[in-house]
């Protein structure tokens, strides 16, 4: 069991049968004589995102939730949606592209990740900081684009994806993309 006076950032619990991270936490100690002392914190949802304030008392006691990470590996795209491989026992399993939002254009083939799961659903995919991609169209630089400080161009990806290169990147480059905002990273070697 998990007490209001362990929550720290980082801290997991259950709550009304959702897994919850603590992000902040505040202890609020009252001026009154008998006055309850109340523990604020933020919290994020791990299964919806959602992300609010919340008050408890303090000494409130919580499970601890049932998560569980592993090692899984990107195998290939169907109709349904995604099919990765659990590494630890090779069992595969389908992930809707809905599910895993902005995260799903950055699945490569082969790609490695932890996941984690929460009663045997898949709460969340933790990506590689980046990812490696081939151009596979890109605009042609102009000379005068580097007077302003936009020294980049736009290019297409193999997966579709819309980034913003540097002027020396050619299609058929292998580039390497930032997993948390979409942005060129460097050069594949």
């Amino acid at each position: 069991m998990i007490s209001t006076s362990d929550f720290r950032k980082g801290t997991r619990f259950l709550l009304d049968g959702d897994p919850y991270v603590v992000m902040e936490s505040q202890t609020q100690t009252p001026s009154a004589r008998g006055a309850a002392t109340l523990v604020k914190v933020k919290v994020r949802n791990l299964r919806t995102g959602q992300v609010f304030d919340k008050s408890f008392k303090a000494g409130e006691k919580f499970k601890e939730p049932d998560l569980e990470k592993k090692s899984v590996q990107f195998l290939y795209s169907e109709d349904e949606g995604l099919v990765f491989m659990d590494q630890g026992s090779y069992e595969q399993f389908t992930v809707r592209r809905q599910e895993l939002g902005d995260k799903a254009d950055y699945i490569t083939d082969g790609l490695e990740c932890k996941a984690m799961f929460f009663e045997g659903r898949l709460l969340d995919l933790e990506l590689p900081p980046t990812v490696e991609f081939t151009v596979v169209e890109v605009e042609p630089g102009t000379r005068g684009d580097t007077v302003q400080g936009s020294a980049t161009k736009p290019a297409v990806l193999e997966n579709g994806l819309r980034v913003q290169v540097p002027l020396y990147i050619e299609a058929g480059e292998r580039i390497r993309v930032s997993t948390r905002d979409g942005t060129f990273s460097e050069r594949a070697r």
